[in-house]
């Protein structure tokens, strides 16, 4: 059975940083996408990054050059390293893992796999 764990989130100032992780467990995950979402009060759930298994890596716009992701195959674990963090980035955040290969890869229900979420919350 496939479980993604997500951790690292908490409260931060404006400006500040903070890292998430995420275990994965239950296969192995190398040849798989990976990556997160995340979701605000009132809103739809969001693409963030992904991480594909050849290194590539994608950003939605709103945390590009903010937001780094990176993942150690060995570990089958997957990060998000986010800096220079604003109200706006205030949400729930969830590790996903995409095993289809599908081309929509920033829409929700391309992703095979969703971890529990972890709250990140940026105060003003």
């Amino acid at each position: 059975q496939v479980q993604l764990v997500a951790s690292g989130g908490g409260l931060v100032q404006a400006g500040g940083s903070l890292r998430l992780s995420c275990a994965a467990s239950g296969r192995t995950f190398s040849s798989y996408r990976m990556g997160w979402f995340r979701q605000a009060p009132g809103k739809e759930r969001e693409f963030v990054a992904a991480a594909w298994s050849g290194g590539s890596t994608g950003y939605a716009d709103s945390v590009k050059g903010r937001f780094t992701i990176t993942r150690d195959n060995a570990k089958n674990m997957v990060y998000l390293q986010m800096n220079s963090l604003n109200p706006e980035d205030t949400a729930v955040y969830y590790c996903v893992v995409d095993k289809s290969g599908g081309s929509d890869w920033y829409l929700p229900r391309t992703w095979t796999y969703w971890g529990q979420g972890t709250q990140v919350t940026v105060s003003s």
